[in-house]
């Protein structure tokens, strides 16, 4: 069985979206196991599993992966060998160059930044909060949506005309976006598309695993109590 650990709303929830996407189901097909935020600080037993302390953590026998878009792109040919859902695109596809530049693009290019805002708006105590560093890289992740704006004007996903991995990743970044207050800024293309990508089932049904598994396993289900989500630092 696959293992995934996960903190409530953070990186980690690309994955869990991928395997609920995929028809995985929790209890059957992975385990969901929940820690709090940060792992490395709250539950420092975390660091024998994952000496980096971050998440995702995904477990599938002798495989180990720390990277959120990483292992989305393996769920997708792990889990989906013969690609029936769609959610990877073949090397012979047309699409495949756009599949794994979007693919990469939702944290390398959309999240990073925003991990800068995370920590210099919220995280950090008052007298080490940088208001313009925040500032500056909200600016720099708002900037980066014109790529994906440009097909979204023209397209409902960023590949092949169809929902794939890597509107997984964005999503997730778009997810997160909402959460800091910068979803207000969304060009009206990607504001659409990210209402889109929230009425998916796979979405909703990895919203309520992670909900039901962080009251079961005793974690907080909200966000971080600054009123921003929980993500990898």
């Amino acid at each position: 069985m696959i293992v995934l650990y996960h903190c409530v709303s953070a990186r980690s929830f690309r994955p869990l979206w991928m395997l609920e996407e995929l028809g995985a189901r929790s209890g059957k097909d992975y385990e969901l196991r929940m820690l709090p935020f940060p792992p490395r600080i709250l539950q420092r037993s975390y660091l024998e599993i994952n000496p980096l302390g971050t998440i995702p953590y995904l477990i599938d026998g002798e495989t180990r992966m720390t990277e959120s878009a990483a292992t989305c792109q393996y769920l997708a040919h792990r889990c989906d060998p013969d690609n029936a859902r769609g959610l990877a695109l073949r090397p012979d596809e047309p699409g495949f160059g756009a599949w794994l530049n979007w693919l990469h693009h939702g944290e390398a290019t959309l999240t990073f930044p925003q991990t800068i805002v995370l920590r210099y708006r919220y995280f950090e105590p008052d007298e080490r909060k940088l208001p313009q560093a925040a500032e500056d890289y909200a600016r720099w992740f708002l900037a980066r949506l014109r790529g994906i704006d440009a097909v979204l004007q023209q397209h409902d996903y960023l590949c092949a005309d169809r929902f794939t991995a890597a509107d997984v990743s964005v999503g997730y970044a778009l997810m997160l976006a909402g959460e800091v207050r910068l979803s207000e800024h969304f060009p009206p293309a990607v504001a659409a598309y990210w209402e889109r990508l929230q009425q998916r089932e796979g979405y909703r049904r990895a919203l309520a695993e992670q909900h039901a598994a962080a009251l079961a396993q005793g974690v907080s289900p909200s966000p971080s109590p600054t009123g921003a989500p929980p993500a990898r630092r």
